[in-house]
């Protein structure tokens, strides 16, 4: 199978969980549940996993970053939040650079 930009979005849009910024330790948490947090991240700073590793860039563009694909990497749940082929092709060929696109909801 071919893995193309397109598939690599899909899987990045399909990741599971949330993410927060614990205040005191200055590292990112992962969880499965908003409520899972307790009173070291913010409500306002929990971020659903599929937004967390896209970053605003210019002209409506955002950028699938590596930087915190790895930090989600990093938690070794890569089941569980859902990490899947295409984007462990995309981690592995730094060669190519970071994908940019202009993401928009699609309502079904």
């Amino acid at each position: 199978m071919r893995i193309t930009s397109q598939l690599i979005c899909q899987a990045a849009d399909q990741l599971q969980g949330f993410v927060g910024l614990n205040r005191k330790t200055g590292h990112y948490l992962v969880r499965f549940s908003e409520d899972a947090f307790g009173m070291d991240v913010a409500d306002e700073g929990i971020i659903p996993t599929r937004e967390f590793v896209w970053v605003p860039g210019p002209d409506q563009t955002m950028t699938l970053k590596r930087e915190l694909i790895q930090l989600l990497l990093d938690q070794n749940m890569d089941q569980r939040l859902n990490i899947s082929e295409p984007l462990r092709v995309y981690m592995q060929r730094r060669e190519v650079p970071e994908i940019s696109a202009v993401r928009r909801l699609v309502r079904a």
